[in-house]
């Protein structure tokens, strides 16, 4: 970032209520789109709304995690806007991810939430305008490859049958190689940030996944819909333990097990099959979504002002 930049960190985290007491300034322009000094503190206020413990980071840390929060959802937006006519969501469907959000947060209800949003000097609208974007970008992804979205469901259904009653709780890191750059060496790095800062804040810094912005969160998954690879990964571990890197398409995967439990499941196997075919459908288009960004950064102009 500029030299304005880095000097005016210091006053955007000084600041009381800065997201609406700032001189708004156009800090980076991707296309037609801007990304202005009240964007980046409000996309702040937002990750300490949903991590407490991003605050033990490094202040210029947080700005960058904003920043590329930000530069991300503006070439959806851009993308997005080139093929669609109007971003869209099913009521019921905007009820369902913002009632995942704040469940996820301690939060009871909408209401609360929409209380915890103003002690944080955010909006409602903030939040379902990032879900609009991120639910039409996922549809979009997987119009674009559906024809490599690959879902065995014999396979499931089996696993389903014989499926262990262990439920694990993980978090998970997803990164990539740049250049040269050594697995084993990205690994180092990868492992010091955790023990230094955490898992949750070396994944808002390091992780490529949509889940960084909840800090890996990927929350409780059934162990039917984890591939036997992984889970038996997993299952030499213990609670607060992470996987070493493991091979996925689009990167290097790190997972860490947060919690589990064991207990007696009764189930409606058609149920349980479609939610572990849409656990496995959202992983592959994810990784999907990654690739595409990345290619279509290095065709889209940014511009730091």
């Amino acid at each position: 970032m500029s030299k304005y930049f880095t000097a005016f960190t210091l006053f955007l985290f000084l600041s009381c209520n800065f997201a609406y007491s700032l001189e708004n300034k156009i800090l980076l322009k991707i296309d037609q789109e801007i990304i202005t000094t009240v964007d980046i503190a409000k996309e702040i206020s937002y990750l300490q709304a949903l991590n407490k413990d991003i605050n033990k980071l490094d202040q210029n840390i947080i700005i960058g995690i904003a920043k590329n929060n930000l530069i991300k959802d503006k070439i959806k937006q851009i993308k997005l806007l080139k093929n669609i006519n109007k971003l869209e969501i099913k009521s019921d469907q905007l009820k369902y991810l913002i009632e995942n959000i704040y469940l996820n947060i301690g939060l009871a209800n909408l209401e609360e939430f929409k209380v915890y949003l103003r002690n944080h000097d955010l909006k409602i609208e903030m939040v379902e305008e990032k879900i609009l974007i991120d639910a039409n970008w996922k549809q979009f992804i997987y119009m674009r490859y559906k024809d490599q979205i690959k879902i065995d469901k014999e396979k499931i259904v089996q696993e389903i049958k014989n499926r262990k009653s262990k439920i694990y709780k993980l978090s998970e890191i997803l990164f990539t190689l740049e250049g040269n750059e050594k697995l084993k060496t990205k690994y180092n790095i990868l492992n010091k940030s955790i023990l230094e800062k955490g898992f949750l804040n070396t994944a808002l810094i390091y992780s490529i996944s949509d889940s960084s912005r909840k800090g890996g969160d990927l929350g409780w998954v059934n162990s039917n819909a984890i591939s036997a690879k992984v889970l038996k990964k997993l299952s030499l571990l213990k609670v607060n333990d992470h996987t070493d890197p493991i091979i996925v398409p689009g990167g290097f995967l790190i997972l860490k097990i947060e919690d589990y439990k064991e207990e007696e499941i009764k189930y409606d196997i058609d149920k349980e099959i479609e939610k572990v075919v849409n656990s496995k459908l959202n992983e592959q288009i994810n990784l999907f979504s990654n690739l595409y960004i990345n290619k279509l950064k290095k065709d889209i102009i940014i511009n730091e002002l």
